[in-house]
């Protein structure tokens, strides 16, 4: 079992104003085998592993038609919470001719206008494309949104080991990170790199609530276009990324990626090793370009026993995908209807709820046919989702 100080780490900001409501069970033989230990493993996940919620999901051929990728998200937030539609034109700022001397056909870096973000000021890129997004009221950023070249983001809350900034500290927000992201991306790669950098520069941090100044974490992000799509994770000024080509994957809450990244930060691995996170390995830092460390296992707070508990929404959102593998019969109508599941705590209720929603169907022949279906409203099983004029 988790410990007692990891267990308060993972609450740490979500109980001072009661969000998330109470949840008791008990099963007895002959619902559970006699004795007590399959008992405590069917509870594990129900209501220790991050029970706050948002869920993330993606599906590419041979799960959906050819050429078609369909996304979905439902954001869960605080009761009451506001989030509208927002649309926000693609700007061009200043010239930025790369490569070129400082000149008539350069604007001076004292001259490069600042981007207010939720809690900080950073430079504003040359240009932005026009985006769609599902807002915070009081933020910035966006839960998930969209942009003119068919690239889509969702974020999801995660909380990790890496404590060597104080994440109360105002810096940039998940939520800020997918907007700039949408803004400043013009392919899936493209937008992960965006949100590297920045992440990398500038760090994450501040309160993710408006009344609670105690809640805060990590963040990852589920990226795609009309070809690909990437897992972002991140903790701390660390990440680590996999490329996602065919099939389904979803995120909900939790460190998914293991072994099996793409990409990784600069020094991912020397700091594992130097904060004390990776231990017992073959690794050292003197073969870091050949070495590969466990993601979730030296950062995951709880995230290893999330993924293989069949019983976490991470699990559960997983099988509701794995169902279409193969079928090429994922479209948004059966995205809907999985943002509406409530055995898995997809569509979630209480304190804590799914207040705004999307699904988005994007198509990889070349033209402007991609679709976005979006919900300003809590609780999708109540509301359809409507479709969004193009951008």
């Amino acid at each position: 079992m988790r410990s007692l100080q990891t267990t308060v780490k993972a609450f740490k900001g979500k109980t001072l104003n009661n969000p998330m409501g109470c949840d008791t069970f008990v099963a007895l033989y002959p619902a559970t085998p006699k004795g007590t230990e399959a008992t405590v493993k069917a509870f594990k996940g129900m209501t220790l592993n991050n029970p706050m919620g948002c869920d993330t999901f993606v599906a590419l051929y041979p799960a959906t038609p050819k050429g078609t990728v369909v996304f979905g998200k439902n954001s869960d937030r605080p009761a009451g919470e506001g989030q509208s539609i927002k649309r926000y034109p693609g700007q061009e700022y200043y010239n930025n001719n790369s490569g070129q001397e400082e000149s008539n056909n350069m604007t001076p870096k004292e001259d490069i206008p600042l981007c207010q973000c939720t809690y900080i000021s950073i430079p504003q890129a040359p240009k932005t494309y026009s985006v769609l997004l599902s807002q915070i009221d009081w933020m910035f950023g966006a839960e998930h949104g969209t942009n003119e070249h068919g690239v889509v983001i969702g974020n999801e809350a995660v909380w990790t080991k890496v404590e060597d900034e104080d994440l109360e500290t105002k810096r940039l927000l998940g939520m800020d990170l997918v907007r700039l992201g949408l803004e400043r991306g013009s392919t899936a790669k493209n937008a992960m790199n965006v949100i590297t950098s920045l992440l990398e520069e500038h760090g994450q941090g501040g309160p993710c609530a408006q009344d609670d100044d105690s809640f805060v974490y990590h963040n990852s992000f589920l990226i795609a276009d009309p070809s690909e799509a990437w897992i972002l994770e991140t903790a701390g000024r660390h990440w680590v990324a996999k490329n996602i080509q065919e099939g389904t994957r979803n995120i909900s809450n939790t460190l998914t990626i293991r072994a099996d990244y793409d990409l990784h930060s600069k020094g991912l691995i020397d700091y594992a090793l130097q904060s004390g996170l990776l231990k017992n390995t073959k690794t050292s830092s003197s073969n870091t370009d050949e070495g590969k460390l466990d993601w979730a296992a030296c950062f995951g707070d709880g995230c290893v026993q999330e993924c293989e508990s069949p019983y976490s929404r991470q699990s559960c959102g997983r099988k509701l995908l794995e169902k279409y593998d193969g079928t090429e019969k994922m479209n948004e109508k059966a995205m809907m209807e999985i943002l509406r599941n409530h055995d898995g705590g997809i569509c979630m209720h209480g304190g804590f709820e799914s207040t705004a929603s999307m699904v988005s169907v994007l198509k990889s022949n070349g033209g402007n046919d991609h679709q976005h279906w979006m919900l300003d409203k809590p609780h999708p099983c109540k509301h359809e989702h409507e479709l969004q004029p193009k951008i």
